[in-house]
C-alpha cells in the first residue's frame, strides 16, 4: 500500500497506470469505522485498483465546534486501509485541496437546500465541492458512497451527471450496531446515555407512525429534532442528543406494518 501526501504525486501514479486497469475510490474525512470497510471491501472486490481519500474538509462544516470535536485516527485508518487490501491512501492538506482558498466553488440550488441542508447552510457547497475535486484528481470509473448519507449520495450521483464525469457512483447498504444504531465517526462521541438513546432514532423510522408522530416521540425522550420527513420510497430523519447529531433514512418497504 502506497500512502501519498501529494497531489501531484498521486497524479504521477496515476499517469503510470494501465488505461485498462478500473480504478475504484472512497472518499472520507478518516476515523474509519466497519462502514467504511464495507465500502473499501466492495471496491477491492470489484476493482483492479482502490483509492482511499483521508481529507477532513473544513468546508462543508456549518459549525466550528463540530469540526473540532471530529474524531482523527490516522494510525488505525491506515492499518484498517492495509489489511483491506487498498493500494493507494491520499493524504492531501487544506493548500493543496483549496489554493483558491475556496473561492472557486459547486453549488446546488434545489436538493441541497432541504433536509439535512435547511439546517446546515453551505454544508452541501463544501461536500460537493470537495468531492468534485477528489474525483478530478483521483480520476477513478467508480466512486463508493453509503446509503446512511442518502441525500448527499442523490447530489454527487447528479452531479456527476451534470458535469458530464466519466465515473459510477455507487452506493451501498447501511451498515449498523446491533441495535440499529448507523454507523458514524461522530458516534464516539456519544456518552454512556446518549449512547444508549442513540438507536432510538432509527426504531421511530422504522415504525408506523406519522413523521410528526415521530418526531414528538423523539422530542419527549430527550432527542432535539431537526426533521422527520417521508420523501417518496424513503423516510429521512436527523436529530442532535447531546450535542452530538444523528442522521439516518429508511426505506418505506422496512417501515413497520
Amino acid at each position: 500500500m502506497k500512502v501519498v501526501d501529494s497531489i501531484v504525486s498521486y497524479q504521477a501514479l496515476r499517469t503510470s497506470l494501465t488505461p485498462s486497469m478500473t480504478v475504484g475510490f472512497v472518499p472520507t474525512m478518516g476515523a474509519l469505522h466497519v462502514g467504511h470497510a464495507a465500502l473499501l471491501s466492495q471496491s477491492v472486490a470489484e476493482c483492479d485498483m482502490t483509492v482511499l481519500s483521508i481529507y477532513l474538509n473544513p468546508t462543508q462544516f456549518d459549525n466550528e465546534g463540530d469540526l473540532q470535536k471530529y474524531p482523527e485516527t490516522l494510525n488505525a485508518d491506515l492499518e484498517m486501509a492495509k489489511n483491506l487490501g487498498v493500494d493507494i491512501v491520499l493524504l492531501p492538506d487544506y493548500t493543496q485541496i483549496y489554493p483558491d482558498d475556496f473561492k472557486y466553488l459547486i453549488a446546488e440550488t434545489e436538493l441541497s437546500n432541504q433536509l439535512c441542508g435547511a439546517h446546515r447552510r453551505g454544508h452541501f457547497t463544501g461536500v460537493l465541492t470537495i468531492v468534485m475535486k477528489l474525483l478530478n484528481i483521483v480520476k477513478p470509473q467508480r466512486a463508493y458512497f453509503g446509503q446512511k448519507d442518502f441525500q448527499q449520495y442523490l447530489l454527487i450521483r447528479d452531479m456527476v451527471k451534470a458535469f458530464f464525469l466519466n465515473v459510477e457512483i455507487i452506493s451501498c447498504t447501511t451498515v449498523r450496531e446491533n441495535d440499529g444504531l448507523a454507523l458514524s465517526s461522530r458516534n464516539v462521541n456519544l456518552n454512556e446515555d446518549s449512547r444508549h438513546l442513540a438507536p432510538e432514532l432509527h426504531d421511530a423510522l422504522i415504525s408506523n407512525d406519522t413523521d410528526e408522530e415521530i418526531s414528538i416521540r423523539l422530542t419527549k425522550i430527550g432527542f432535539q429534532v431537526d426533521y422527520i420527513e417521508t420523501r417518496g420510497e424513503r423516510r429521512f430523519g436527523a436529530a442532535l442528543i447531546d450535542g452530538v447529531r444523528l442522521i439516518d433514512n429508511v426505506s418505506i418497504d422496512e417501515v413497520a406494518q
